[in-house]
């Protein structure tokens, strides 16, 4: 007789369904993901996939969340020199798009958060509000929000005009070059003073 029910041992599910909706939405886009082909990718039945993380706007947001695990990302971001946050900033998101020929999952959210409303509206709270938000806030600066919006326009322009346009200058320059360049505007961004 065949058992059913849940398997034994530690439960790797969950992380299994992130880690197929991150390479669908990355491969696909938003439009094209359906919740039917990340279960199947993670081998899971869909109602699970619905039970874990409700609706696909709510998927999209846990694979944001885990691409940038984002206790520890702020956390690091904070801590240290606050004159160093925006250097900080600009090596971590720079490790999370990965390499120009082999970019990583946050470069297939950041495609789809352009091209879905639903995806950019996801992604619009996730950094703004609770990502870099969380940054500012921590920080205590003026017009938080406002900083952290700046912040995420200038990543979101530089991943897109790298990585997809891929302009020659951003694709051949080595990363320590790219940090320098990007990190004086978000420095400015978040602790500078306000206009």
């Amino acid at each position: 007789m065949a058992r059913t029910g849940r398997r034994p041992g530690t439960s790797t599910t969950r992380e299994q369904i992130l880690a197929a909706a991150a390479a669908a939405f990355s491969a696909g886009g938003y439009e094209a993901t359906s919740m039917r082909q990340v279960a199947a990718d993670a081998g899971v039945d869909p109602a699970l996939v619905r039970r874990f993380f409700g609706s696909k706007e709510q998927l999209f947001g846990a694979v944001m969340a885990s691409v940038f695990q984002v206790e520890d990302a702020v956390g690091m971001l904070i801590e240290g020199p606050r004159s160093k946050v925006g250097e900080r900033l600009a090596g971590f998101v720079l490790d999370l798009l990965g390499d120009v020929e082999r970019p990583g999952p946050l470069l297939g959210l950041i495609r789809s958060g352009a091209t879905s409303e639903q995806a950019a509206a996801v992604a619009r709270e996730f950094l703004a509000k609770n990502m870099l938000g969380e940054v500012t806030r921590s920080l205590g600066v003026d017009h938080a929000e406002m900083r952290a919006a700046l912040a995420a326009s200038q990543l979101v322009g530089f991943a897109i005009t790298r990585y997809a346009v891929r302009a020659d200058a951003l694709v051949t320059a080595e990363r320590s070059q790219l940090v320098a360049w990007l990190a004086p505007t978000l420095q400015r961004y978040l602790t500078g003073r306000a206009p």
